[in-house]
């Protein structure tokens, strides 16, 4: 297992980690398998998205703060960051890829993303690649 940092810009925010994944599968030497991503955090997550258009990721971010405001009357949680903790659950902290031809398979259009929800910060990305 390798453990990657990722650097967040901004409190919320998707970060495109595709071509670090990659990498990791390239440089695993693993042609034909899986490859696991695991965030060690409870305020950021991972998703696969759109990436030829920013304005995906934009978009995604807008409707997240929409759906789940930053400030509401009922959080208690005492570190003022309970929209972070709503968000990561709802997209979950951990992706499996599969492996084809020492590639990760996406669709034409697909990216990896970190959903940065409490940042910015330097989050911590565990992957393992698996031979299949």
């Amino acid at each position: 297992m390798r453990m990657l940092q990722i650097e967040t810009p901004s409190r919320e925010v998707l970060v495109d980690i595709g071509a670090r994944v990659e990498e990791e599968v390239r440089a695993s030497g693993v042609e034909e398998g899986v490859v696991h991503l695991w965030v060690l955090h409870t305020t950021c997550a991972l998703t696969v998205n759109e990436n030829a258009d920013p304005d995906a990721a934009t978009d995604m971010v807008a409707k997240m703060q929409a759906l789940v405001p930053q400030h509401e009357p009922y959080y208690r949680h005492a570190e003022g960051n309970s929209d972070s903790h709503v968000k990561t659950s709802l997209f979950g902290p951990g992706l499996t890829l599969l492996v084809e031809g020492g590639k990760p398979v996406l669709g034409r259009w697909q990216g990896i993303f970190l959903a940065e929800w409490d940042g910015p910060r330097t989050r911590r990305l565990a992957v393992k690649v698996m031979k299949g």
